[in-house]
């Protein structure tokens, strides 16, 4: 075998300490191996890096550790060839898993496939734009709660509103809070089109059972929602100066129907802005988790379900196609092409081909610097087609036609004029 690496290190790391096995070529040309355990703070980092560079290592693996990984891989980097390993690629023999083991693995199999990590400024947008979509999700999950405190007390003000935090419904939970117990004067904050139900909300303010401890929780509640609004527009102004550098890639990026501000920096944040980290379009989707997978044995198709990926660019992808999906807003090739799919697959395998062109889109407006171009809703009915296909069409469209409950026992195709 052709040897591409002569110095290669493996790197199985810990909370505490990680594993070190260095294999370099002897005197007379046959490979020897070391091993060294060294602590993972900052100062034992720095004795690794020491002792790598004495043994000249050219390459530097190490597996894909939770968040174990980050601060070894980011501190080598400047001095080594780091390679990021999935750990599924290079899975132990069950029964014969130890650190050091795991350490030796690593540098013998150092034709193993590297994982994609961005750069830095993209790795803090990354983190910035991830931390954004977690306090996303607490601030929903305190709103539920918000919600279910507001039932127990047996507030009915979610019934009649259609918003628990708007304007009117917020300041009569602050009233309720501060001991107004009057469901006519709460009624009477009501603001805009809600005052029309001022009868509605007399009826659902009249509060049975309301103890302290019911209002201090509330009052709690809707200070910790002001402290997750705060911190969420403290990160959208992060996320706008970290996005500076990026500011064409998510120009073009907006362009491409139902991608907002918010998803084109998650987007932008997961891949990056360098596309010559994935070959093709089919790379990159594969590497997102958002096309067929492949496996394949004795002539069968076993399971084309997708590979994992990432999740929050799937998240980001998923909401751009949702929005495809479900939205009224004018007509575009994505729209037509979802719809026209989820007739014969069903709308999920609909959203994820959806994302899978979306991001194929992306991935040629990036390698290029071209903006997207629409090809219309019409495409379809106007792309060139095959004799095969047209008659195709054909008995598809006569399927519906019966289905609609039409005589199509009358109907002379032209040709046969």
């Amino acid at each position: 075998m052709e040897i591409v690496f002569s110095r290669v290190a493996g790197l199985d790391i810990g909370k505490r300490e990680l594993a070190a096995c260095v294999r370099v070529p002897d005197k007379n040309g046959r490979f020897r191996s070391q091993t060294k355990t060294f602590s993972t703070m900052t100062r034992g980092l720095l004795d690794l890096a020491e002792w790598l560079a004495t043994h000249r290592v050219q390459v530097v693996a190490m597996e894909a550790t939770g968040a174990y990984w980050k601060p070894v891989f980011y501190l080598l980097e400047a001095s080594f060839e780091t390679q990021l390993v999935n750990p599924r690629d290079v899975k132990q023999v069950k029964g014969r898993k130890t650190d050091v083991k795991d350490a030796q693995w690593l540098a013998q199999h150092d034709l193993v496939r590297s994982c994609f990590v961005p750069p830095p400024p993209i790795r803090d947008l990354r983190e910035l734009t991830r931390q954004h979509t977690h306090l996303v999700r607490d601030r929903a999950r305190v709103i539920n709660r918000l919600e279910k405190l507001i039932e127990e007390t047996g507030l009915k003000i979610s019934s009649v509103t259609s918003n628990t935090l708007g304007a009117s419904t917020r300041a009569m939970l602050e009233a309720i809070v501060a001991g107004e117990r009057d469901p006519v004067t709460l009624a009477e904050m009501a603001k805009g089109r809600l005052r029309a139900k001022i009868p509605q909300l007399r009826e659902a303010l009249q509060i049975a059972r309301f103890s302290d401890a019911s209002a201090f929780m509330i009052g709690q509640v809707l200070a910790q929602i002001d402290m997750l609004d705060a911190q969420l527009a403290a990160y959208v102004v992060k996320i706008e100066q970290a996005m500076g550098p990026f500011a064409r890639a998510k120009e073009l990026s907006m362009i491409v129907p139902s991608i907002s501000d918010r998803i084109a920096c998650g987007i932008i944040g997961s891949i990056g802005t360098d596309m010559t980290v994935f070959p093709t379009p089919g790379h990159l989707a594969s590497w997102a988790g958002v096309c067929p997978g492949n496996n394949r044995s004795a002539g069968r198709e076993l399971s084309s379900a997708t590979t994992h990926g990432d999740p929050y660019l799937r998240g980001w992808l998923g909401i751009a196609a949702g929005i495809i999906a479900q939205t009224r807003s004018r007509p575009c090739y994505l729209k037509s092409y979802y719809h026209r799919l989820r007739k014969r697959r069903g709308p999920l395998r609909a959203q994820v081909a959806v994302q899978h062109k979306i991001l194929t889109a992306i991935w040629h407006m990036l390698t290029h610097d071209v903006a997207y171009h629409d090809l219309g809703p019409d495409y379809f009915d106007h792309k060139p087609r095959s004799l095969q296909h047209q008659a195709h069409r054909a008995r598809r469209l006569i399927t519906e036609l019966i289905e609609q409950g039409y005589d199509i026992s009358q109907l002379i195709p032209e040709h046969a004029a």
